[in-house]
Protein backbone atom coordinates (compact mmCIF):
# COMPACT_ATOMS: atom_id res chain seq x y z
CA UNK A 1 0.00 0.00 0.00
CA UNK A 2 2.96 2.32 0.63
CA UNK A 3 3.85 2.14 -3.08
CA UNK A 4 0.26 2.53 -4.26
CA UNK A 5 -0.62 5.90 -5.72
CA UNK A 6 -4.41 6.28 -5.69
CA UNK A 7 -6.11 7.81 -8.71
CA UNK A 8 -6.87 11.48 -8.40
CA UNK A 9 -10.49 12.49 -7.95
CA UNK A 10 -10.60 14.03 -11.43
CA UNK A 11 -9.45 10.81 -13.14
CA UNK A 12 -12.34 8.81 -11.63
CA UNK A 13 -15.91 8.65 -13.02
CA UNK A 14 -17.15 10.96 -10.27
CA UNK A 15 -14.38 13.40 -11.22
CA UNK A 16 -15.79 13.68 -14.74
CA UNK A 17 -19.21 14.45 -13.24
CA UNK A 18 -17.54 16.95 -10.94
CA UNK A 19 -15.79 18.67 -13.86
CA UNK A 20 -19.10 19.16 -15.67
CA UNK A 21 -20.81 20.47 -12.54
CA UNK A 22 -17.83 22.69 -11.70
CA UNK A 23 -17.93 24.18 -15.18
CA UNK A 24 -21.60 24.99 -14.75
CA UNK A 25 -20.92 26.50 -11.30
CA UNK A 26 -18.10 28.68 -12.68
CA UNK A 27 -20.35 30.02 -15.42
CA UNK A 28 -23.23 30.55 -12.99
CA UNK A 29 -20.89 32.14 -10.45
CA UNK A 30 -19.58 34.53 -13.06
CA UNK A 31 -23.09 35.62 -13.94
CA UNK A 32 -23.98 35.94 -10.25
CA UNK A 33 -20.82 37.93 -9.52
CA UNK A 34 -21.53 40.33 -12.33
CA UNK A 35 -25.12 40.74 -11.08
CA UNK A 36 -23.93 41.24 -7.49
CA UNK A 37 -21.45 43.86 -8.66
CA UNK A 38 -24.19 45.78 -10.40
CA UNK A 39 -26.41 45.44 -7.31
CA UNK A 40 -23.59 46.73 -5.12
CA UNK A 41 -23.06 49.73 -7.36
CA UNK A 42 -26.79 50.38 -7.42
CA UNK A 43 -26.96 50.12 -3.61
CA UNK A 44 -24.05 52.52 -3.20
CA UNK A 45 -25.63 54.92 -5.64
CA UNK A 46 -28.98 54.63 -3.83
CA UNK A 47 -27.36 55.00 -0.45
CA UNK A 48 -29.04 51.92 1.12
CA UNK A 49 -26.82 50.96 4.09
CA UNK A 50 -28.66 47.65 4.71
CA UNK A 51 -28.23 46.51 1.10
CA UNK A 52 -24.56 47.51 1.07
CA UNK A 53 -23.92 45.67 4.36
CA UNK A 54 -25.68 42.49 3.20
CA UNK A 55 -23.76 42.44 -0.08
CA UNK A 56 -20.42 43.05 1.63
CA UNK A 57 -21.11 40.28 4.17
CA UNK A 58 -21.88 37.83 1.35
CA UNK A 59 -18.70 38.77 -0.49
CA UNK A 60 -16.72 38.52 2.76
CA UNK A 61 -18.04 35.00 3.39
CA UNK A 62 -17.03 33.93 -0.12
CA UNK A 63 -13.53 35.42 0.31
CA UNK A 64 -13.15 33.74 3.72
CA UNK A 65 -14.11 30.35 2.29
CA UNK A 66 -11.61 30.81 -0.52
CA UNK A 67 -8.71 31.85 1.74
CA UNK A 68 -9.18 29.61 4.81
CA UNK A 69 -7.44 26.20 4.24
CA UNK A 70 -9.74 24.22 6.56
CA UNK A 71 -12.85 25.70 5.01
CA UNK A 72 -11.52 24.90 1.52
CA UNK A 73 -10.86 21.30 2.60
CA UNK A 74 -14.36 20.96 4.05
CA UNK A 75 -16.04 22.41 0.94
CA UNK A 76 -13.84 20.23 -1.31
CA UNK A 77 -14.71 17.07 0.64
CA UNK A 78 -18.44 17.79 0.63
CA UNK A 79 -18.32 18.59 -3.07
CA UNK A 80 -16.54 15.33 -3.88
CA UNK A 81 -18.99 13.37 -1.74
CA UNK A 82 -21.92 14.96 -3.57
CA UNK A 83 -20.36 14.11 -6.95
CA UNK A 84 -19.86 10.48 -5.87
CA UNK A 85 -23.49 10.25 -4.84
CA UNK A 86 -24.69 11.73 -8.15
CA UNK A 87 -22.38 9.49 -10.22
CA UNK A 88 -23.44 6.42 -8.23
CA UNK A 89 -27.01 6.92 -9.48
CA UNK A 90 -25.88 6.11 -13.05
CA UNK A 91 -22.82 3.82 -12.85
CA UNK A 92 -21.28 1.41 -10.34
CA UNK A 93 -18.55 3.09 -8.29
CA UNK A 94 -19.00 1.21 -5.01
CA UNK A 95 -15.71 -0.75 -4.59
CA UNK A 96 -17.39 -3.86 -3.17
CA UNK A 97 -19.87 -3.95 -6.07
CA UNK A 98 -16.99 -3.48 -8.54
CA UNK A 99 -15.14 -6.45 -7.02
CA UNK A 100 -18.30 -8.58 -7.28
CA UNK A 101 -18.49 -7.67 -10.98
CA UNK A 102 -14.85 -8.70 -11.39
CA UNK A 103 -15.65 -12.10 -9.87
CA UNK A 104 -18.35 -12.58 -12.54
CA UNK A 105 -15.88 -11.49 -15.25
CA UNK A 106 -13.33 -14.00 -13.97
CA UNK A 107 -15.89 -16.82 -14.00
CA UNK A 108 -16.72 -16.07 -17.65
CA UNK A 109 -13.05 -15.77 -18.61
CA UNK A 110 -12.15 -19.02 -16.87
CA UNK A 111 -14.89 -20.82 -18.76
CA UNK A 112 -13.64 -19.40 -22.07
CA UNK A 113 -10.03 -20.17 -21.19
CA UNK A 114 -10.90 -23.77 -20.36
CA UNK A 115 -12.52 -24.13 -23.79
CA UNK A 116 -9.49 -22.53 -25.43
CA UNK A 117 -7.11 -24.89 -23.65
CA UNK A 118 -9.16 -27.84 -24.91
CA UNK A 119 -9.07 -26.50 -28.46
CA UNK A 120 -5.31 -25.93 -28.30
CA UNK A 121 -4.75 -29.42 -26.90
CA UNK A 122 -6.69 -30.87 -29.85
CA UNK A 123 -4.59 -28.91 -32.35
CA UNK A 124 -1.37 -30.05 -30.68
CA UNK A 125 -2.45 -33.70 -30.88
CA UNK A 126 -3.13 -33.27 -34.61
CA UNK A 127 0.19 -31.51 -35.12
CA UNK A 128 2.11 -34.29 -33.36
CA UNK A 129 0.37 -36.85 -35.54
CA UNK A 130 1.21 -34.84 -38.69
CA UNK A 131 4.89 -34.66 -37.69
CA UNK A 132 4.88 -38.41 -36.99
CA UNK A 133 3.29 -39.21 -40.37
CA UNK A 134 5.83 -36.97 -42.13
CA UNK A 135 8.69 -38.77 -40.37
CA UNK A 136 7.34 -42.09 -41.60
CA UNK A 137 7.08 -40.72 -45.15
CA UNK A 138 10.65 -39.41 -44.92
CA UNK A 139 11.86 -42.85 -43.89
CA UNK A 140 9.84 -44.55 -46.65
CA UNK A 141 11.16 -42.15 -49.32
CA UNK A 142 14.74 -42.64 -48.19
CA UNK A 143 14.29 -46.42 -48.28
CA UNK A 144 12.84 -46.22 -51.80
CA UNK A 145 15.70 -43.93 -52.84
CA UNK A 146 18.18 -46.53 -51.49
CA UNK A 147 16.50 -49.36 -53.45
CA UNK A 148 16.36 -47.22 -56.62
CA UNK A 149 20.08 -46.53 -56.26
CA UNK A 150 20.78 -50.28 -56.08
CA UNK A 151 19.09 -50.83 -59.47
CA UNK A 152 20.63 -47.65 -60.90
CA UNK A 153 17.35 -45.71 -61.31
CA UNK A 154 18.80 -42.26 -60.92
CA UNK A 155 15.55 -40.39 -61.63
CA UNK A 156 13.79 -42.26 -58.81
CA UNK A 157 16.71 -41.60 -56.47
CA UNK A 158 16.49 -37.84 -57.14
CA UNK A 159 12.66 -37.80 -56.85
CA UNK A 160 12.47 -39.70 -53.56
CA UNK A 161 15.40 -37.81 -52.06
CA UNK A 162 13.78 -34.46 -52.88
CA UNK A 163 10.45 -35.59 -51.46
CA UNK A 164 12.19 -36.61 -48.23
CA UNK A 165 13.98 -33.23 -48.14
CA UNK A 166 10.74 -31.26 -48.56
CA UNK A 167 9.07 -33.28 -45.81
CA UNK A 168 12.08 -32.74 -43.54
CA UNK A 169 11.91 -28.95 -44.15
CA UNK A 170 8.19 -29.03 -43.45
CA UNK A 171 8.74 -30.88 -40.19
CA UNK A 172 11.33 -28.33 -39.04
CA UNK A 173 8.66 -25.62 -39.36
CA UNK A 174 5.98 -27.79 -37.79
CA UNK A 175 8.21 -28.65 -34.84
CA UNK A 176 8.91 -24.93 -34.33
CA UNK A 177 5.16 -24.34 -34.39
CA UNK A 178 4.63 -27.16 -31.90
CA UNK A 179 7.16 -25.66 -29.46
CA UNK A 180 5.36 -22.30 -29.62
CA UNK A 181 2.05 -24.06 -29.03
CA UNK A 182 3.64 -25.83 -26.08
CA UNK A 183 4.70 -22.49 -24.56
CA UNK A 184 1.18 -21.17 -25.14
CA UNK A 185 -0.36 -24.28 -23.58
CA UNK A 186 1.83 -24.05 -20.49
CA UNK A 187 1.07 -20.34 -20.10
CA UNK A 188 -2.70 -20.78 -20.56
CA UNK A 189 -2.90 -23.63 -18.03
CA UNK A 190 -0.84 -21.69 -15.47
CA UNK A 191 -2.91 -18.54 -16.06
CA UNK A 192 -6.03 -20.63 -15.57
CA UNK A 193 -4.71 -22.00 -12.29
CA UNK A 194 -3.54 -18.61 -10.95
CA UNK A 195 -6.72 -16.84 -12.07
CA UNK A 196 -8.87 -19.43 -10.32
CA UNK A 197 -6.91 -18.83 -7.10
CA UNK A 198 -7.33 -15.08 -7.61
CA UNK A 199 -11.09 -15.51 -8.01
CA UNK A 200 -11.26 -17.47 -4.74
CA UNK A 201 -9.21 -14.78 -2.98
CA UNK A 202 -11.43 -11.95 -4.26
CA UNK A 203 -14.60 -13.82 -3.24
CA UNK A 204 -13.14 -14.32 0.24
CA UNK A 205 -12.20 -10.66 0.50
CA UNK A 206 -15.67 -9.53 -0.59
CA UNK A 207 -17.33 -11.82 1.95
CA UNK A 208 -15.00 -10.67 4.75
CA UNK A 209 -14.88 -6.97 3.93
CA UNK A 210 -18.47 -6.29 2.89
CA UNK A 211 -19.87 -6.23 6.42
CA UNK A 212 -16.76 -4.42 7.69
CA UNK A 213 -17.25 -1.80 4.95
CA UNK A 214 -20.89 -1.29 5.95
CA UNK A 215 -19.87 -0.88 9.60
CA UNK A 216 -17.13 1.61 8.74
CA UNK A 217 -19.50 3.69 6.61
CA UNK A 218 -22.10 3.66 9.39
CA UNK A 219 -19.64 4.70 12.10
CA UNK A 220 -17.80 7.25 9.97
CA UNK A 221 -20.34 9.78 8.77
CA UNK A 222 -19.49 12.21 5.99
CA UNK A 223 -19.09 15.03 8.50
CA UNK A 224 -16.87 12.94 10.81
CA UNK A 225 -14.68 11.96 7.86
CA UNK A 226 -14.47 15.59 6.81
CA UNK A 227 -13.43 16.64 10.33
CA UNK A 228 -10.73 13.93 10.39
CA UNK A 229 -9.35 15.18 7.08
CA UNK A 230 -9.45 18.82 8.22
CA UNK A 231 -7.62 17.99 11.48
CA UNK A 232 -4.99 16.00 9.59
CA UNK A 233 -5.96 12.61 11.08
CA UNK A 234 -6.17 9.47 8.99
CA UNK A 235 -9.75 8.75 8.07
CA UNK A 236 -10.54 5.05 8.47
CA UNK A 237 -13.17 5.12 5.76
CA UNK A 238 -10.81 6.82 3.30
CA UNK A 239 -8.03 4.31 4.07
CA UNK A 240 -10.43 1.39 3.62
CA UNK A 241 -11.63 2.85 0.31
CA UNK A 242 -8.01 3.20 -0.79
CA UNK A 243 -7.29 -0.46 0.04
CA UNK A 244 -10.36 -1.61 -1.90
CA UNK A 245 -9.34 0.63 -4.80
CA UNK A 246 -5.89 -0.99 -4.79
CA UNK A 247 -7.45 -4.47 -4.89
CA UNK A 248 -9.77 -3.45 -7.74
CA UNK A 249 -6.87 -1.86 -9.63
CA UNK A 250 -4.76 -5.03 -9.28
CA UNK A 251 -7.61 -7.30 -10.36
CA UNK A 252 -8.48 -5.04 -13.30
CA UNK A 253 -4.90 -5.21 -14.60
CA UNK A 254 -4.76 -9.00 -14.29
CA UNK A 255 -8.12 -9.51 -16.00
CA UNK A 256 -6.94 -7.22 -18.81
CA UNK A 257 -3.75 -9.26 -19.23
CA UNK A 258 -5.74 -12.48 -19.13
CA UNK A 259 -8.13 -11.31 -21.85
CA UNK A 260 -5.29 -9.94 -24.03
CA UNK A 261 -3.39 -13.23 -23.94
CA UNK A 262 -6.56 -15.19 -24.69
CA UNK A 263 -7.26 -12.96 -27.69
CA UNK A 264 -3.68 -13.31 -28.94
CA UNK A 265 -3.69 -17.10 -28.56
CA UNK A 266 -7.07 -17.36 -30.27
CA UNK A 267 -5.83 -15.30 -33.24
CA UNK A 268 -2.71 -17.46 -33.34
CA UNK A 269 -4.70 -20.69 -33.47
CA UNK A 270 -7.02 -19.32 -36.17
CA UNK A 271 -3.98 -18.58 -38.35
CA UNK A 272 -2.88 -22.22 -38.26
CA UNK A 273 -4.07 -24.53 -41.05
CA UNK A 274 -2.95 -28.00 -39.95
CA UNK A 275 -4.70 -29.74 -42.83
CA UNK A 276 -2.40 -28.04 -45.30
CA UNK A 277 0.50 -27.77 -42.87
CA UNK A 278 0.75 -23.97 -43.08
CA UNK A 279 0.59 -21.13 -40.58
CA UNK A 280 1.14 -17.38 -40.58
CA UNK A 281 4.50 -16.06 -39.37
CA UNK A 282 2.64 -13.09 -37.85
CA UNK A 283 1.15 -15.32 -35.15
CA UNK A 284 4.58 -16.66 -34.18
CA UNK A 285 6.03 -13.14 -34.00
CA UNK A 286 3.19 -12.01 -31.72
CA UNK A 287 3.92 -14.85 -29.31
CA UNK A 288 7.69 -14.22 -29.44
CA UNK A 289 7.06 -10.55 -28.67
CA UNK A 290 4.98 -11.52 -25.63
CA UNK A 291 7.75 -13.86 -24.45
CA UNK A 292 10.28 -11.00 -24.52
CA UNK A 293 8.03 -8.43 -22.81
CA UNK A 294 8.17 -7.61 -19.09
CA UNK A 295 6.96 -9.58 -16.07
CA UNK A 296 3.40 -10.84 -16.16
CA UNK A 297 1.00 -9.61 -13.45
CA UNK A 298 -0.71 -13.00 -13.29
CA UNK A 299 2.33 -15.25 -13.70
CA UNK A 300 4.97 -13.12 -12.00
CA UNK A 301 8.41 -14.74 -12.09
CA UNK A 302 6.85 -18.00 -13.33
CA UNK A 303 6.56 -16.51 -16.83
CA UNK A 304 10.27 -16.81 -17.60
CA UNK A 305 10.36 -20.36 -16.26
CA UNK A 306 7.34 -21.37 -18.37
CA UNK A 307 8.88 -19.92 -21.54
CA UNK A 308 12.22 -21.67 -20.92
CA UNK A 309 10.53 -24.98 -20.12
CA UNK A 310 8.29 -24.77 -23.20
CA UNK A 311 11.28 -24.21 -25.49
CA UNK A 312 13.39 -26.95 -23.87
CA UNK A 313 13.46 -30.13 -25.96
CA UNK A 314 14.29 -32.18 -22.85
CA UNK A 315 11.04 -31.13 -21.15
CA UNK A 316 8.22 -33.38 -22.34
CA UNK A 317 4.68 -32.04 -22.06
CA UNK A 318 1.96 -34.54 -21.20
CA UNK A 319 -1.05 -33.37 -23.19
CA UNK A 320 -3.25 -36.01 -21.58
CA UNK A 321 -2.66 -34.71 -18.07
CA UNK A 322 -5.73 -32.90 -16.65
CA UNK A 323 -5.57 -29.18 -15.84
CA UNK A 324 -4.47 -28.76 -12.24
CA UNK A 325 -7.26 -27.72 -9.91
CA UNK A 326 -5.88 -25.40 -7.23
CA UNK A 327 -6.64 -26.35 -3.66
CA UNK A 328 -6.20 -23.89 -0.83
CA UNK A 329 -5.41 -24.98 2.68
CA UNK A 330 -7.57 -23.59 5.46
CA UNK A 331 -4.68 -21.54 6.84
CA UNK A 332 -3.29 -20.38 3.46
CA UNK A 333 -2.77 -16.64 3.05
CA UNK A 334 -5.00 -14.53 0.83
CA UNK A 335 -2.93 -12.54 -1.66
CA UNK A 336 -4.97 -9.39 -0.84
CA UNK A 337 -4.76 -9.51 2.97
CA UNK A 338 -1.68 -7.28 3.04
CA UNK A 339 -3.57 -4.50 1.21
CA UNK A 340 -5.58 -3.84 4.39
CA UNK A 341 -2.66 -3.89 6.85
Amino acid sequence: MAEFKPKSFWSKPEGKTGAVVLGALVIGGGVLLATSGLSLLASIAGGSIISITATLLALGAIIYMALDPKMRTLVSYMYKSAMRWITGLFITIDPIAILKNYVDDLKNNLRKMNQQIGKLRGQMHKLKELIHVNNQKIEDNLNLAGKAKEVNKRSQVVLKTRQAGRLRDSNVKLETLYKKMEVMYRVLTKMYENSEIMMFDIKDQVELKEQEYIAIKASNSAMKSAMNIISGNKDKRAMFDMALEKVADDVSGKIGEMENFMEMSENFMESVDLQNGVFEEKGLKMLEKWEKEGVSMILGEEKEELVLTGNDDNEVLDLNAPIATPERADNSANQYDSFFD
